[in-house]
């Protein structure tokens, strides 16, 4: 549940500086961020692994670059899924996308990755 909650507030902080950086990423106020982070984490952790399935075809052809695509894809759902939350187009999905797994890149080089140590 903790790693939920920190994933949570790291997907946050990229949907904030996308919201900044991004233009066409909108968010009304700080309540329908946090409610876009904790949706796009189920939808992540729901949606994402069916699409990265039925897209792998693609996935392969591009060297892995389509996965922004899907990754856009998802931020794109989440915001149909709330009305303070906003994405227009194609490239603000792609470019939220980006920022967004920056942010958690480097927030997983700051916190590690949740490996547990191996008992003897």
């Amino acid at each position: 549940m903790i790693r939920f909650i920190i994933q949570a507030l790291v997907t946050m902080a990229g949907l904030w500086l996308s919201a900044k950086v991004v233009p066409g990423v909108d968010f009304t106020n700080n309540g329908s961020l946090i409610a876009a982070a904790i949706i796009l984490g189920v939808v992540n952790a729901v949606v994402r692994p069916i699409m990265v399935v039925l897209t792998l075809p693609f996935t392969v052809l591009t060297f892995g670059l389509f996965l922004l695509v899907v990754n856009a894809a998802m931020i794109g759902l989440t915001s149909l899924f709330l009305d303070g939350f906003a994405v227009h187009g194609l490239w603000a999905g792609i470019g939220a996308a980006i920022v967004t797994g920056v942010v958690s890149w480097i927030a997983g080089a700051f916190i590690g990755g949740g490996e547990e140590p191996r008992r003897g």
